[in-house]
């Protein structure tokens, strides 16, 4: 319960700095084009960029590697007991929801826990998700750069050196191709509202 409570907490205190600080699309231009897809205004700012991580494969990624396709974006650990599975669970079900209206997309879960999750703990973790999910890791400095990136705020909680917790903000971004960052959810919003949400960017960007 403990988690739950510290990532929301986190979570709150990072939405008020999201909102006070205007979102924004990479590509000039497209800002107005993707506005009725947002769920309130926003305009500026700089929210996610390039970074380079580890897949399940013990392959080196970067960012152009990963967002191929519209993507939901989450930065979790393997051993969160309760708030990381329910929203890659949930991310999965919007990706679901997506490819049955013909629209591919991917859930990408980024850890921040990487000194336990190595590729192969985070490729055993996703795979508890169905196909598609994506798993990323690396060291402790690629974590922390694409982190800073999205502005996520996580933390290891003291204690136990092997049973440790790990104190996280909990949206999910959602990224589009050669266009980067588009807007984000909270954990709060369905399934199927990801899906909507990140269909109508898709569609607008394919226009």
């Amino acid at each position: 319960m403990r988690t739950r409570i510290v990532a929301i907490a986190a979570s709150a205190v990072a939405v008020a700095g999201l909102a006070g600080m205007a979102l924004a699309p990479r590509l000039a231009g497209q800002a107005d084009a993707f506005a009725p897809c947002r769920e309130g205004q926003v305009a500026g700012g700089d929210i996610g960029g390039p970074f380079t991580l580890v897949n399940a494969a013990g392959e080196t990624v970067t960012d152009q590697d990963t967002f191929t396709k519209p993507s939901i974006l989450y930065f979790g650990f393997a051993s969160c007991p309760d708030v990381c599975p329910l929203d890659v669970a949930r991310n999965a079900q919007a990706a679901d929801i997506l490819k049955e209206q013909g629209i591919e997309a991917s859930p990408v879960f980024v850890s921040v826990d990487p000194d336990r999750d190595t590729p192969e703990v985070v490729g055993r973790y996703v795979e508890n998700f169905g196909e598609g999910v994506i798993g990323l890791t690396g060291s402790p400095e690629q974590v922390d750069a694409a982190a800073k990136a999205y502005r996520v705020y996580y933390a290891k909680q003291d204690g136990d050196p092997e049973y440790y917790l790990v104190d996280h903000s909990t949206f999910s971004y959602l990224v589009l191709p050669e266009v980067g960052f588009v807007d984000f959810v909270d954990r709060d919003e369905t399934p199927e509202a990801v899906a909507d949400r990140l269909a109508c960017f898709a569609r607008v960007a394919e226009a």
